[in-house]
């Protein structure tokens, strides 16, 4: 304890993009968040990779760095352990650290098919710890607050919601194949990737979704071949060898949601334009609101009315909102993409020190990989499929 509060001891498995971003924000929360009940303590990292390990420590000020994660994840001054590793490898160490008590981070989509989430769920919920997972965009300010003017009535009935999450990071042909490209490291591609973002944002915001249809497509079908290590954003050459794309590039979907609103669904990593355009569109019988990643600071809301001056307002972010005047005060001082992953990260410790339930858990990630496998479904029936309920009665 230190001045009232529990140190919490951290592992991060994997110092990759979202690695790095969770060990920041650990270092971040004490400066943003002087009224938490708790203190986090980077103690461990585990990663192949030399050079992160020395940087884990140099850098990021890690306690030791280490290249066996099993190593990590039975530490007894470890009390939490942060999974941003590859998807494959996420329930081998969700279940080490299942059963060595720890509680639980994992990046979504929590391994790179439907059943990994639900593999995960069970164990989590056998051992009793607590669980959470990386579907960070449901904590931006904006997005809260739109969640709250549904729920206020403000939009009247819910009739109609569009999602989105168009991105460029693999519109490159030249782009290499990582292994988010591979079905034996990733999985699914952009279902589990960034579909897996709009279902959640989609379930947060309206409820549950009951039944879908849906088709994809593997835009680039080869990619050069990486010489080590790779990440999806490296570039290789037209000489270079190159090797089969195994998972898909596109996915669409129609949904029916539990409350009765209709939904479409559109992801892409191919398409040219829309450089990380995760979305939302939300109608209703009174008024609708839209919000767009690219302009995180900015909802677009519009109410209906009889005066001359209909149209959508923009509702900029500030210190108004949750959250936001931890980074910065005022009207309309932007935050970004990191300050979400560190507003997760505190809720998520915050719940460990004080017994609160915490949301989204690996629960949630079965309900969006539950609505994933009905999609795949229906890609071989061509027909409507029911979302299946695999956590009923079954909640952690």
């Amino acid at each position: 304890m230190s001045g009232g509060r529990q140190r919490v001891g951290i592992a991060v498995l994997g110092l990759g993009w979202m690695g790095q971003a969770h060990s920041r924000s650990a270092l971040r929360i004490p400066s943003l968040f002087p009224e938490r009940a708790v203190d986090p303590e980077l103690v461990v990292c585990a990663d192949t990779d030399p050079e992160r390990r020395e940087r884990a420590v140099r850098d990021f000020g890690f306690a030791r760095a280490v290249a066996d994660w099993t190593e990590a994840v039975g530490a007894p001054d470890v009390d939490a352990v942060w999974v941003t590793a590859p998807n494959m490898v996420h329930i081998p160490m969700i279940e080490a650290a299942c059963a060595a008590g720890k509680a639980v981070f994992c990046e979504k989509p929590i391994g790179g098919k439907p059943e990994h989430a639900v593999a995960a769920h069970r164990a989590a919920a056998a051992a009793g710890v607590a669980t959470g997972v990386g579907y960070n965009y449901l904590w931006a300010p904006l997005v809260l607050h739109a969640r709250q003017l549904i729920a206020s009535g403000q939009l009247g009935r819910i009739t109609h919601y569009r999602g989105r999450f168009l991105s460029m990071y693999g519109s490159d042909e030249l782009g290499l194949l990582s292994w988010r490209f591979q079905l034996d490291q990733a999985g699914y591609g952009v279902t589990s990737d960034i579909l897996s973002h709009s279902v959640a944002q989609a379930m947060f915001l309206l409820g549950p979704i009951e039944e879908v249809i849906g088709m994809r497509e593997t835009t680039i079908r080869r990619r050069p071949l990486p010489q080590g290590t790779a990440s999806h954003y490296g570039r290789g050459r037209p000489e270079d060898p190159h090797g089969e794309v195994e998972n898909e590039d596109f996915a669409s979907m129609l949904c029916r949601f539990a409350g009765g609103a209709t939904g479409t669904f559109e992801c892409s990593r191919t398409m040219v334009g829309p450089e990380s355009q995760n979305a939302f569109e939300v109608y209703g019988t009174e008024g609708s609101l839209a919000w767009n990643l690219e302009r995180i600071n900015e909802l677009q809301y519009y109410r209906r009315g009889t005066h001359a001056e209909t149209g959508y307002t923009t509702v900029f972010g500030g210190d108004r909102f949750p959250f936001h005047g931890a980074f910065v005060p005022g009207q309309a001082n932007a935050i970004g993409f990191e300050d979400l992953v560190a507003i997760e990260d505190y809720a998520f410790l915050q719940s460990l020190a004080t017994g609160e339930p915490f949301s989204p858990g690996f629960a949630e990630a079965v309900d969006v990989v539950a609505v994933q496998q009905a999609l795949i479904d229906s890609w071989d029936s061509r027909t409507w499929q029911p979302v299946p309920a695999w956590r009923e009665g079954n909640r952690a």
